[in-house]
């Protein structure tokens, strides 16, 4: 689909600078999600209909980010499939993590501290040099939440594989307008609520098979089984043998939305979406006498910026102590100057 073709699915408000906080869903995920709430409210169709959003979501996902639909599980968000990662180390691991890290891919790592895990943060400029033969993970988010800072990715995985060491990344920031491979890294979870403009409640991630030996699936149930219509009753375990091992039963209505979401972007092409955003991200940077960078989420120091911002009807948030905009599809060269002029009065 071309650009300008998509973009009319969407009807905004003007000033809305947020996707990093949520994305605005196009016309067929909010038809897709009210015909299915409609067909629930009076029991019109079976649920198996909308079950079937979660496979098209997977299959999505995967060619997106370059890996086999079988190494994706689904989820709910980041921190939940990132969990039995953080549970396969074994006690005394050193896990270094950059130390304005979002915490869903901070805190998993944390709490298995209790059994000897060993987390170091360090500077995310640093991240490279901080790997050494102690370390056996690295977590990173490729886009980080509170500047979109994008990272070295490949090099950070070169490091990595020099001392054998797993990479967990969280690509939430990234994934939907930013093109990368998840197969470089062992595990790359994301929650489809941002730049993949899905309902809340939907996340995915790649799974390295080689990873996976070491994993334990503790939340599996029957949508985990190699079968899972005939996984509901009854011993013996039977779980599925490839990523759907560690699959959760899928919140429908979340799933419905995140289908044809997906398959949007996919069709558009992430560096499409990429030009366009970093296209209006540095026509707001250069507004304010910054040079140009290579992100869709910037931050800018302002004096007053929230308050005039919000007077002007401009919605972004504040992260770190900065105002941080973010940049879509749905997003025009309107709504930046909206947002300059606002800036600059």
């Amino acid at each position: 689909m071309e650009l300008e073709q998509a973009q009319k699915l969407w009807q905004p408000e003007p000033g809305w600078l947020n996707t990093a906080s949520y994305g605005l869903p196009p016309e067929p995920v909010w038809t897709a999600v009210q015909d299915a709430l409609a067909d629930w409210r009076v029991g019109r169709t079976s649920w198996e209909v909308w079950g079937e959003a979660t496979e098209r979501s997977r299959t999505a996902f995967a060619t997106m980010v370059g890996v086999p639909a079988a190494d994706v599980t689904v989820g709910s968000t980041v921190s939940q499939l990132l969990a039995p990662v953080a549970a396969a180390l074994p006690a005394g691991a050193s896990v270094v993590v950059p130390e304005v890290e979002f915490t869903s891919n901070l805190f998993p790592w944390l709490v298995q501290e209790q059994r000897g895990v060993r987390v170091r943060t360090v500077p995310l400029a640093g991240l490279v040099d901080a790997i050494d033969s102690d370390t056996d993970l690295v977590a990173f988010s490729l886009v980080q939440s509170a500047d979109g800072t994008v990272a070295e990715y490949e090099k950070v995985v070169a490091a990595a594989r020099a001392h054998d060491a797993l990479v967990a990344v969280d690509a939430t920031q990234a994934c939907g307008w930013l093109p990368f491979d998840a197969g470089l890294a062992d595990a790359v979870a994301v929650g489809a609520y941002k730049w993949l403009m899905a309902p809340r409640g939907s996340a995915l991630a790649y799974l390295a098979p080689a990873l996976r030996e070491r994993m334990r699936p503790d939340a599996a149930g029957w949508y985990a089984g190699a079968d899972p219509h005939s996984s509901y009753y009854g011993p013996p375990l039977r779980l599925a043998d490839d990523a759907r091992r560690f699959d959760i039963s899928p919140a429908w209505f979340s799933w419905v939305g995140t289908a044809p979401a997906l398959e949007l972007v996919a069709e558009i092409g992430p560096p499409v979406i990429q030009a366009y955003d970093v296209a209006l991200a540095n026509r707001f940077l250069a507004g304010l006498g910054q040079p140009p960078g290579d992100s869709a989420i910037v931050t800018v120091e302002v004096p007053g910026a929230q308050e005039k911002l919000a007077r002007a009807g401009v919605r972004a948030a504040v992260r770190a102590g900065r105002v941080r905009a973010s940049f879509h599809l749905y997003t025009t060269e309107a709504d930046v100057d909206l947002a300059l002029d606002a800036l600059t009065s």
